[in-house]
């Protein structure tokens, strides 16, 4: 679920905090909430099990968990699967052997100025491809990257450069042609998460990171950052019971999650994490076997 600035990392179990700056970053997308601080730990994971044949991220966002997957060969399939249109058309659009190079190609040419943003958003997008570019501009420009209605363009950004402080034209068009490296790993599907959790469960070798909007514990931040908020929090860890292979949970650390995760038999862990600010919080992770933690 994106990217709280790309927040440094330690665990419960290990003083040494991550270096992010270190870990690739593959996805194009800022995506609040996002996962770079949490690659050391997937890696971590995965490599203590069998490879799995299919890994599935249920509430991709910004995928950088799936793109990790893929491109570090840490399963032999990736699934991604996102709900929210506009993030979806971008993920077809970038895994797109046909439109990939079309987005890649908008990007370069396009002249990021407040005037021209308030201009190509202003035309309702008539094509998938289209609303791609439409959320890839929104996402680089909005306040955190979030696309949720409501949002606004940052004002000042960093060092007063404005809409120009995350727009990196040649870095992105980098980051979603090496995705076209990986594609054939990857399935990409528009549709609910808990869905595909129920028919895919009964594998052994399908494995499962789930990341859904934090708005269990009566957390209010899923509401404000993303457009589809809603969901059945008690219904989906009653689905990971079922779950026959692995699977790795992140959530906000509140004391009625770790409650629900022990009444369903889970295992947890919490991650410390420190912001650009120096600030630490942290976030919990929830599984079916921590053993590697």
């Amino acid at each position: 679920m994106g990217q709280l600035a790309f927040w440094n990392a330690e665990t419960d179990h290990d003083a040494s905090v991550v270096n992010v700056a270190q870990i690739p970053q593959r996805s194009p997308l800022r995506y609040p909430g996002g996962k770079t601080w949490l690659v050391p730990q997937l890696r971590a994971w995965l490599r203590s099990l069998a490879k799995p044949d299919v890994f599935i991220e249920p509430f991709t966002g910004g995928g950088i968990v799936s793109l990790t997957v893929a491109f570090e060969d840490l399963a032999n399939r990736v699934m991604m699967i996102e709900l929210d249109r506009q993030v979806a058309a971008l993920w077809k659009t970038i895994l797109s052997p046909e439109n990939n190079p079309w987005l890649c190609q908008r990007v370069i040419e396009f002249d990021m100025t407040l005037d021209s943003l308030r201009a190509e958003l202003a035309h309702s997008p008539t094509t998938e491809r289209d609303l791609a570019f439409h959320t890839l501009i929104r996402n680089r420009t909005n306040h955190g990257g979030i696309l949720a209605p409501g949002s606004g363009v940052v004002k000042h950004g960093e060092s007063g450069k404005g809409i120009r402080s995350r727009w990196y034209p040649n870095t992105l068009k980098k980051r979603m042609e090496n995705i076209q490296l990986v594609r054939e790993k990857i399935t990409f599907a528009e549709g609910d998460g808990l869905e595909t959790i129920r028919e895919s469960r009964a594998s052994k070798s399908t494995f499962f990171f789930i990341d859904p909007p934090y708005t269990a514990a009566g957390k209010k931040a899923g509401s404000r950052l993303y457009a589809h908020n809603e969901l059945d929090h008690e219904m989906l860890f009653k689905e990971c019971e079922k779950i026959e292979g692995s699977f790795l949970m992140t959530y906000d650390n509140a004391p009625e999650i770790v409650e629900m995760a022990k009444q369903h038999g889970f295992k947890t862990r919490t991650i410390s994490m420190k912001n650009t600010h120096h600030a630490t919080m942290t976030e919990l992770l929830i599984g079916n076997d921590l053993s590697w933690a």
